[in-house]
């Protein structure tokens, strides 16, 4: 059977699905994890290197502390042990972004073991446990030339090294059994909850389209009843979480026509693709034997001190699950609404839009919407616009109060986001307020119907629907900044017919 005839629901019917979720996160330290190089995003390839992230001989790394303690409240977070004691192994492999041809990481000593994070999935509430939660270095990255954009067909490939030696935090789950349909949406829920607890502690910027925030995931089905896991497949770096949950679907299809087939699932890392949303095979899977760790001889163990460790743990902030709890009740929103908002990053911005006087529901849609939409377009997060919530707050009552439309304030909030200048500043300088002026709105009115005769008649007649052109015509007279409905009234009025 065909992964194109496969029904997903077909698939539950029949299989178990098991995941599990690797999710690798950049940290935002200034410079790298072993050296003083600095981590800024998208500066000239190969600038920001030097002697010991580019693996030179004679060079000795030292450990970045910021780094450490960053992954200690990750995993304090997470409800992990932190390890009184751990040290770095070398994880060798040959591969050209990593040019020491060998990663500094942590194997069997991490720094955080045995947590757990639950996430919400409609009304149902998963433990995901956390196996480990450890501390390593980023690599390099590899840019394939050619139509394939992958090293297999390509015409050449170009290594940029300045990725190569930023602290990297890497977060496994333990195996999620019993998820049955829901798997796909647990893992999205997963990674939406880490993504906001990540950005909560302030630890990184976990921006996945710039590659600061990636996922692995783990597929594997049986057949329903039995006590066997199947063979899992690895999903690499997969970017966006409406990507992980379609990656986790379409795994769970193609692994079930595979064993419907007769065949054998194959222990491999794949490849998902936003165009087709299916997975393609990368390379077979490594075991950690692979890899021949052996412990890092140039760095020293770590042994965090347990007072520090406590310190750390006080000093944690809110956390987003207490956060949306005190704001629901607070903000008197659906738990449905809060998951949304949580997932888009706008919680904290929609309840200090509220505190500022605006609504719940014109806060909520105005940062769900329009800004959401303006944050798309520049690859940015909500909460790094140039508006601030306070701001939000008063083109709501200007909306109310009748001041604006909500098209001129879409305009206010283009310009304060293009100038930085403050609400009432832009509507003052662009002329954005709406006009009031009866006189001019019905002088506008009159010049619609003069210049419409036949749209005039048919709204004298009674069709009362026609006189969209002519509010066309008046809102365009008007630049946009009269009332739509006031215009409508005056025009329904000019021609002695009954709204």
């Amino acid at each position: 059977m065909s992964t194109a005839t496969l029904a997903f629901e077909d698939v539950i019917a029949r299989y178990e699905p098991v995941i599990g979720l690797e999710t690798h996160v950049e940290l935002g330290t200034v410079s790298k994890m072993f050296c003083g190089c600095p981590t800024t995003f998208g500066a000239e390839p190969n600038t920001q290197t030097c002697p010991v992230c580019l693996g030179l001989p004679g060079s000795l790394p030292v450990a970045n502390a910021k780094a450490i303690e960053s992954t200690i409240r990750i995993g304090l977070a997470l409800n992990c042990s932190i390890a009184s004691w751990c040290r770095f192994a070398r994880k060798n492999y040959f591969y050209p972004d990593m040019p020491k041809n060998f990663q500094t990481s942590q194997y069997d000593e991490p720094l955080c073991v045995e947590g757990y994070l639950d996430v919400a999935v409609g009304e149902s509430t998963v433990r995901v446990g956390i196996e480990r939660v450890h501390l390593e270095e980023d690599t390099g990255k590899n840019t394939h030339v050619g139509t394939s954009g992958r090293i297999h067909g390509a015409d050449y490939s170009l290594v940029d090294y300045n990725r190569a030696g930023i602290p990297l935090v890497e977060i496994v789950t333990k195996p999620v059994p019993g998820t049955g349909a829901l798997a796909p949406e647990v893992a999205r829920a997963y990674v939406a909850e880490l993504r906001e607890i990540l950005r909560t502690l302030g630890v990184s910027d976990v921006r996945m389209e710039q590659g600061s925030l990636r996922c692995d995931v783990n597929t594997s089905l049986s057949p329903a009843g039995s006590r066997r896991w199947g063979t899992r497949t690895e999903t690499k770096n997969v970017n966006s979480l409406r990507s992980v949950e379609r990656a986790v679907r379409s795994e769970m299809v193609r692994q079930a026509a595979v064993l419907d087939g007769g065949d054998r699932v194959i222990q491999e890392t794949r490849h998902f693709s936003e165009t087709t949303g299916d997975t393609r095979p990368g390379r077979s899977k490594e075991e950690a034997t692979d890899y021949r760790y052996f412990p890092e001889p140039d760095l020293v163990p770590l042994a965090p001190d347990p007072s520090w460790v406590e310190q750390l743990r006080r000093e944690l902030p809110e956390l987003p699950a207490a956060r949306r709890a005190r704001l629901q009740e607070s903000l008197g929103v659906s738990a449905e609404d809060m998951v949304q908002m949580s997932n888009a990053g706008v919680v904290d911005l929609v309840g200090e839009t509220v505190d500022a006087g605006a609504p719940v529901g014109e806060a909520r849609n105005w940062w769900l919407g329009y800004l959401a939409q303006r944050a798309n377009e520049r690859e940015a997060e909500p909460g790094d616009l140039a508006i601030a919530p306070a701001q939000v707050a008063r083109l709501v009552a200007l909306v109310a109060e009748g001041s604006l439309t909500t098209a001129l304030a879409r305009q206010a909030v283009d310009a304060v986001l293009e100038t930085g200048q403050d609400v009432d500043a832009v509507i003052a300088e662009r002329g954005l307020r709406v006009v009031s002026d009866t006189g001019a709105l019905e002088r506008a009115a009159d010049d619609a119907i003069a210049a419409n005769p036949g749209v005039a008649d048919k709204v004298r007649g009674g069709k009362t629907a026609a006189v969209g052109p002519l509010v066309g015509a008046v809102m365009k007279a008007t630049r946009g900044q009269a009332d739509a409905a006031a215009v409508r009234a005056i025009l329904l009025r000019r021609l002695g017919v009954e709204g």
